[in-house]
């Protein structure tokens, strides 16, 4: 006669030694896959758009908006967004690069304490005040935070002006001197 199952499974042998031999080799498939991708991948160059912020700002005084930009910006800076807000008074913001940091322009309708918490520090140190030579604006109110940022402030037309970043004051305040409202004029 033939046997009878008995109803339990067959079973095979386990051993620690086998065990530890197939975390060995999924470890070594994991690794060799990982050095696969490593050397058929390229890295992506990404840079920041570079962005032509006079004719934004055109567009919008060509709508009826009064707005401070910078006239020029000094070698090497780049503008990467511009966000602007219609409205009868409007808020414009301007994001540039230095070769390695940040700079921030505000036109706003809000308090210079909102504008200060929101882009520098919640609680950032009074500096003295300070006169450029040009612009829109020749006296500013000077503010620092202990991440090192700097900022200038001024009022003009009911609005916030806010000039910050990382870089230097004398860079910020180089920034600030080129601030006008003069028209965009087409083509520049």
């Amino acid at each position: 006669m033939s046997e009878q199952p008995s109803g339990q499974p067959s079973r095979y042998q386990r051993s620690t030694s086998g065990m530890v031999g197939a975390l060995l080799l999924t470890f070594l498939f994991v690794i060799g896959f990982v050095a696969f991708r490593g050397c058929n991948r390229t890295t992506p160059d990404v840079r920041p758009d570079h962005i032509d912020y006079r004719a934004q700002v055109g567009f919008a005084q060509q709508a009826g908006a009064d707005l401070v930009y910078p006239s020029r910006l000094p070698a090497g800076w780049y503008a990467t967004r511009v966000d602007y807000e219609p409205g009868a008074l409007p808020e414009l913001g301007i994001s540039l690069l230095t070769p390695d940091q940040y700079v921030g322009i505000r036109q706003s309708p809000r308090d210079v304490p909102e504008l200060l918490a929101a882009y520098v520090d919640a609680q950032p140190t009074a500096g003295s005040s300070v006169t450029v030579d040009a612009g829109v604006v020749r006296r500013w109110a000077t503010w620092t935070d202990s991440g090192g940022d700097t900022a200038l402030t001024a009022r003009w037309h009911g609005e916030s002006l806010l000039v910050f970043g990382t870089v230097s004051r004398a860079d910020l305040e180089q920034l600030a001197s080129s601030l006008t409202d003069a028209p965009v004029k087409p083509g520049k």
